[in-house]
């Protein structure tokens, strides 16, 4: 899937996701957590984030990969 229709597909969720009440985003919050998978995506990307701030690098390497198909 080309990068820019995966932008524009996170974009329509991060859209939905926003528009929910409080509650409801804290639940699926609440889900990912429960995941062991997307639990330690979200500790990765956490890192990467924290990273970024700090050194001005960090998640360019993650969405590169998302773009070439990884």
């Amino acid at each position: 899937m080309p990068a820019s229709i995966r932008e524009a597909t996170a974009e329509v969720y991060w859209t939905a996701f926003r528009a929910l009440p409080k509650k409801d985003r804290q639940a699926v919050l609440a889900r990912f957590v429960r995941e062991r998978e997307f639990r330690e995506d979200i500790v990765d990307l956490v890192l990467l984030e924290e990273r970024k701030d700090r050194t001005g690098s960090g998640a360019g390497f993650l969405l590169g990969a998302a773009r070439q198909g990884s």
